[in-house]
């Protein structure tokens, strides 16, 4: 199928110039360089997620199982300044 599209210039002079080192056809290099995109659009369709996961042991260390969030970082401070 024919079609036409707008290629800037210098971008085209450089395609052709690539096409002919690699020995190939403008026509070639175009449609390998959109099936690219096109593979790497499709692969990034699925944001990457997280995935959850429950703390090994059962979650703090006991002296710290009732405590807030204030007396962990009272915790990790002591000794450092604050």
């Amino acid at each position: 199928m024919k079609t036409t599209i707008d290629i800037a210039e210098a971008v085209l002079k450089e395609a052709r110039e690539a096409a002919a080192r690699d020995q190939t056809t403008l026509k070639e290099l175009v449609h390998e360089g959109l099936l690219r995109v096109l593979e790497d659009r499709r692969t990034r369709r699925q944001p990457f997620r997280l995935r959850s996961i429950e703390p090994v042991g059962g979650g703090f260390q006991a002296e710290f199982a009732d405590g807030d969030w204030q007396q962990i970082r009272d915790e990790i401070y002591r000794g450092h300044g604050t």
